[in-house]
């Protein structure tokens, strides 16, 4: 059956592996356009109060970090909605045996969310496919809220993080949080999930963080390397600090894909025009031509959704967070790939200046199993967010 509609969470599903169609996922692609079918599917939901996912055993704890507020009232009434880390410990958020998708995860994580590390593991491999900060996995790699309103990934007042990656596997799921932080954390979540039949062709959900402060190659970043076997990227989120003043967003951004070495296939022709922005993201009073400031913004598909401070343009130290899904234009490889940006400003005389600014990331994309390992994570020092000039 072809899909009537691309909406928003029709399309997200829909398209997660470009080949997927809603018969041969038995129900699991319940976008907009599907809704109204009958699926063999099973619901499920992983959370403090059913740690197990289990049918029938949610709302059954009698110990937890609401116990002392539920006291007079006992089992059933909110006695266990959170769960809390020591630091230097990880925690298993779920385990889930497959085939399934898992379809969204809410969370709320306190503490620092740089040293709050979000891993997933599918199918019993000895590696993750995702392993990232908490904050950066969700857009917000600066420590601090800002609004954010995408398809695959939504921030809400109250620091709530939302993810809405479909992530498909066939034997077996498990996501774990490690707090390296020297405090303790307290962490309020849920995985909602579905068990059903994953069609063959279906890849599987990867996620990798890398940081540079300051760059080690002036004027270039690599956002993603090492990537082995077939799949297809699908977003970026970057959270940029400038060191020099005036526009620093010139720089293009370069897939190679599938044997490229010197020359890419893909080449932008900005770092804006990349994140579907255009000159300088400036937003200029019309009546008043010195007032002056960036167009802060989110859409389903890409934002410049954080400026740090919001009220200066062009300044040392200012702070950016910047996300581009490439849901419905994914980034199709079949033996390796390779994610640049360049990090280029303006100088004197109208020439572009190479930058060495500061710049962490995440990559966001899909690929059959087995992956390359990951190279190490930085350690919780060197994660600590860099000092403003």
């Amino acid at each position: 059956m072809k899909h009537t509609s691309w909406l928003l969470a029709g399309a997200l599903l829909s398209w997660a592996s470009g080949l997927w169609a809603a018969d041969a996922f038995n129900g699991l692609d319940m976008g907009m356009g599907n809704l109204f079918r009958v699926s063999k599917a099973e619901s499920r939901s992983i959370s403090p109060e059913n740690f197990t996912g289990e049918k029938g055993r949610g709302g059954m704890a009698t110990e937890g970090t609401g116990k002392n507020a539920a006291r007079d009232l006992g089992q059933g009434w909110k006695v266990s909605p959170s769960v809390r880390i020591a630091a230097g410990q990880t925690f298993t958020l779920g385990e889930i045996k497959g085939p399934g998708m898992i379809q969204s995860i809410w969370m709320t994580p306190t503490g620092n969310w740089r040293k709050s590390i979000l891993r997933f593991y599918w199918d019993d491999e000895p590696t993750p496919s995702v392993e990232c900060p908490v904050g950066d996995f969700f857009a917000m790699g600066w420590g601090q809220y800002s609004q954010l309103s995408s398809l695959a990934v939504c921030v809400n007042p109250g620091s709530a993080f939302n993810c809405y990656w479909p992530m498909p596997f066939l034997k077996k799921a498990r996501i774990t949080m490690e707090n390296i932080d020297s405090r303790d954390m307290v962490l309020y979540y849920q995985i909602n999930y579905t068990l059903a039949p994953v069609p063959r062709d279906a890849a599987y959900f990867h996620a990798q963080y890398r940081q540079e402060k300051p760059l080690k190659q002036k004027g270039l970043y690599t956002i993603l390397d090492g990537v082995k076997g077939e799949g297809h990227y699908v977003g970026t989120y970057l959270a940029w600090q400038v060191h020099s003043p005036g526009w620093w967003g010139e720089g293009e951004i370069k897939f190679y894909l599938d044997g490229d070495k010197d020359w890419p296939t893909i080449c932008g022709t900005g770092t804006e025009d990349y994140f579907c922005g255009s000159y300088n993201f400036e937003v200029r009073d019309w009546q008043d031509n010195k007032k002056r400031n960036y167009g802060v913004f989110n859409t389903p598909y890409s934002g410049l959704h954080q400026v740090i401070p919001p009220n200066q343009i062009y300044e040392v130290g200012q702070r950016f967070g910047l996300y581009r899904w490439h849901i419905p234009d994914p980034v199709r490889f079949k033996k390796d790939l390779r994610v640049t940006i360049q990090a280029l400003g303006w100088q004197e005389g109208g020439r572009y200046l190479q930058l060495q600014d500061d710049i962490a990331s995440v990559a966001y994309w899909y690929q059959k199993e087995p992956h390359a390992p990951f190279p190490a994570l930085p350690s919780a020092k060197d994660l600590e967010y860099p000092a403003k000039p």
